[in-house]
């Protein structure tokens, strides 16, 4: 089978993901690349599993009759590692928008930060970001939140597996978690930091685990473009 037909009758591109990149762009990158380097005038193209601009890390990018298991891919548990600012908060639960409040934090120990975690382990009850893709009344949510009009956002059900602390400094908490589809990292900062009374946004983030696909596999877009003109010359 040519290369050209193996992208045809599905491939698993494991991708990592640089910062400021939309998922929706990587898939339009890749899509153009695989068009080019093969002049077909379309090919299927998809993701499992949204990361937002400021998160790094795994994409599983699926091509031509792979695209149809991307339900499948997208239901399986994910790994991510980044870290907690305490003390203060944002109106995106993370660094796409300015501080708005700022807490006290006098009474954080790191005692309490790791017994804290043990109240966000198990099945939990999760409110998505205002500050999403999720869609309400054909509109996304970040639409609503840009234009500052008050949405009312249901809280969905959740599965966290593992939340570890693996380590502290000073405000700043990095952190490994093991979840289920649908969690959104962002509105754990956001909840860990309430949790505390001290406030708390989300100043890095990478998704590491896709089920069994890890992110030490991965490849950069540009490692993906070397390779592909590569191997068709």
């Amino acid at each position: 089978m040519s290369l050209k037909d193996e992208f045809l009758a599905g491939k698993i591109l494991l991708i990592d993901k640089p910062l400021e990149w939309t998922s929706f762009q990587v898939v339009n990158k890749l899509r153009w690349e695989i068009k080019q380097a093969f002049k077909l005038k379309k090919i299927k193209v998809g993701h499992a599993g949204t990361l937002d601009p400021l998160a790094t890390g795994l994409l599983l990018i699926c091509t031509g009759k792979m695209t149809k298991q991307i339900d499948s891919f997208q239901a399986q548990i994910k790994e991510y590692t980044g870290t907690i600012v305490l003390g203060s908060t944002t109106p995106s639960y993370d660094l796409e928008t300015e501080i708005n409040e700022t807490f006290p934090t006098d009474h954080i120990t790191e005692a309490l930060i790791h017994k804290t975690t043990e109240e966000f382990v198990g099945d939990i009850e999760q409110y998505p970001p205002v500050f999403s893709a999720l869609k309400k009344d054909g509109k996304r949510l970040y639409e609503f939140a840009r234009a500052g009009e008050a949405v009312e956002i249901k809280p969905r059900n959740i599965h966290i597996a593992e939340f570890e602390i693996t380590n502290i400094r000073g405000l700043e908490v990095d952190f490994r978690v093991v979840c289920s589809k649908g969690t959104y990292i962002r509105s754990l900062a956001h909840d860990f930091g309430k949790a505390l009374n001290c406030g708390g946004h989300l100043s890095a983030l990478r998704r590491t685990k896709i089920g069994d696909f890890n992110v030490k596999n991965g490849i950069t877009i540009q490692d993906f473009i070397s390779t592909l003109n590569n191997q068709i010359e």
